[in-house]
């Protein structure tokens, strides 16, 4: 069996809980890193999203953790079309939890994710969001257990 263990180095992008308005996204640091992922976990909808109440996940980069701009459809992989950044919508019914992955692949140093909310959501809707940074230039990376 390989070791990927050794190779990765996980980092909360968006903290798991129950979320009924946009969260405040943190910069996320790829220094020391050579690939990059995003995986989002989304529980059943709290609402019944439209194109009106819906959730937009919207990533965003920089060089210098100052001047953010969206990525684009030449930024990521696993994702067809991006639009204002966004990667991910949910604007109809999510009836069961799913998990979903976006590559990065933009080359720029800070990441940010906000999911960014529209419309009424009375109920709130299960939501995290985890960078995993690969191919580091130091490993193997340190354990987090």
């Amino acid at each position: 069996m390989k070791d990927l263990h050794s190779k990765l180095m996980f980092v909360t992008a968006i903290g798991a809980a129950v979320l009924t308005a946009d969260n405040t996204p943190a910069a996320l640091d790829l220094q020391g890193y050579e690939s990059a992922e995003i995986l989002l976990a989304i529980g059943a909808g709290g609402i019944t999203f439209s194109g009106t109440n819906k959730i937009e996940f919207k990533l965003s980069h920089s060089d210098d953790d100052q001047t953010y701009t969206d990525v684009t459809a030449a930024d990521m992989l696993g994702v067809e079309t991006v639009t204002d950044g966004i990667i991910k919508a949910l604007t109809a019914e999510h009836a069961g939890a799913a998990t979903y992955r976006f590559g990065y692949k933009g080359g720029k140093r800070y990441l940010k994710l906000l999911a960014d909310f529209s419309g009424t959501h009375g109920t709130g809707t299960p939501i995290s969001a985890t960078l995993i940074k690969g191919n580091g230039f130091s490993n193997p990376q340190a354990d987090q257990a």
